[in-house]
């Protein structure tokens, strides 16, 4: 990582940025399924469905509007997001399965890492485990460093607003 707390591998995207709240805060927010739309800095996720994932397995429907994008006219779709890793105030990742079948194999996650005042938080995209077919193809990556790290910055916002009111954080997350 370097000294903007940012990696790009080739195939994988981590940002990372420190967040003067406490993990299990910062991880409420992200098993939450509106948690995720409330973050997305991408204007991509519209809306969800389902209820607080606990476990790996698990998985929520996300309402997309490729449009916020402009790359594709892929205009509204669902998609299936399936946690792959979960690891309770320390990592969450996910792949997702939309309108292309099988999924394309791309994941998205963030690691958590307590630290004096706060935590910080990697957010990690990775798309290594494609078919061949889909890494060359030129889509990745579908959302952009700038966007991982605008994310962040709304996750830090989300959760202060969250803290601060707990009436919010419970109607958002039911």
């Amino acid at each position: 990582m370097d000294s903007t707390g940012t990696t790009d591998a080739g195939e994988r995207l981590e940002v990372a940025r420190f967040i003067p709240f406490a993990a299990e805060q910062i991880f409420a927010v992200l098993t939450d399924p509106m948690g995720h739309v409330d973050i997305d800095a991408s204007g991509m996720l519209q809306d969800a469905e389902g209820k607080p994932v606990t476990r790996a397995g698990d998985s929520f429907v996300v309402h997309m509007d490729r449009e916020a994008l402009g790359d594709l006219p892929m205009g509204r779709y669902d998609v299936t997001v399936t946690i792959e890793t979960f690891e309770a105030d320390r990592a969450i990742s996910w792949s997702v399965l939309g309108t292309v079948r099988p999924g394309i194999g791309h994941t998205f996650g963030y690691r958590l890492e307590p630290v004096d005042g706060g935590t910080t938080v990697t957010s990690v995209y990775d798309w290594s485990t494609a078919s061949a077919e889909w890494r060359t193809s030129g889509i990745f990556p579908v959302v952009s460093q700038a966007a991982l790290r605008g994310t962040l910055g709304i996750l830090e916002r989300v959760v202060r607003r969250r803290t601060a009111d707990p009436q919010q954080a419970q109607a958002v997350s039911v």
